[in-house]
């Protein structure tokens, strides 16, 4: 059924009206990768069907857009045309996922130390040491 969508434009490669139809395989993560996902949480010898994959597959596919449809919507009302890490996290905890908000956040202020992102991670007011440990009263922000 999905493959019928992808198939009924007859060349869509290039720009018009059927470029608007999204294949089935590029909405969804490829689905080898979403094995190697499923299988680092299972035991050594544990197997997993096609069926349970494909299940996965759409399962992390919808999520995804879900996600980002709320993200991008705050952009559109903020009338801005990039969705970043702090709408993402927003997004989470609005549609009620602040359990995975909450980390994210962490791991998004992390990244942007790692990175040297200093407009993002500490407005250019905190030090880092050598072990990059930030030093500044108003981390307790993020």
């Amino acid at each position: 059924m999905a493959e019928d969508a992808g198939a009924s434009g007859s060349n869509n490669d290039g720009g018009g009206s059927s470029s608007n139809i999204i294949k089935e395989q590029d909405r969804l993560l490829p689905i080898a990768n979403v094995g190697r996902i499923m299988k680092q949480i299972l035991p050594p010898n544990a197997k997993i069907s096609k069926e349970a994959k494909e299940t996965m597959q759409e399962c992390v596919s919808e999520f995804i857009s879900f996600v980002t449809g709320e993200a991008s919507d705050k952009c559109k009302t903020e009338r801005r045309k990039t969705v970043n890490g702090d709408d993402v996290c927003w997004a989470l905890a609005t549609l009620g996922f602040d359990d995975y908000a909450e980390p994210l956040k962490r791991y998004l202020f992390k990244y942007r130390e790692f990175e040297g992102d200093k407009v993002a991670a500490n407005q250019g007011q905190g030090i880092v040491d050598h072990d990059n440990n930030i030093e500044d009263s108003n981390l307790d922000r993020y």
